[in-house]
């Protein structure tokens, strides 16, 4: 009975493990409900596929990503004016002695 060489030490998977780190390949490992497991690997999959990764990544960041940066005048657009009154009173303050 002979010694069993860890799976790390395992020459054909460190260069395997090499390979990966690489092409910027992790592993990821998720949780998710038995019905959604298909689905998970499909996407994986076009992630990982040289022609469907892009416009794969593209769509999924347009609906799951972080919202983009908005400038003030956009916010400022898109603001609500109604019952906002711009006008702003002339008032020179109060009287000082010097």
């Amino acid at each position: 009975m002979g010694v069993r060489v860890a799976t790390s030490q395992n020459p054909a998977m460190r260069k395997y493990r090499e390979r990966l780190k690489r092409e910027g390949r992790v592993r990821c490992e998720i949780s998710v409900h038995r019905d959604d497991v298909e689905l998970i690997r499909t996407v994986a999959a076009a992630l990982r596929d040289p022609e469907r990764g892009g416009p794969a990544r593209a769509l999924l960041r347009e609906r799951f990503g972080p919202p983009a940066a908005r400038g003030f005048k956009e916010l400022l657009a898109s603001c609500p004016l109604e019952g906002l009154d711009p006008t702003r009173p002339r008032d020179f303050g109060r009287d000082v002695d010097l």
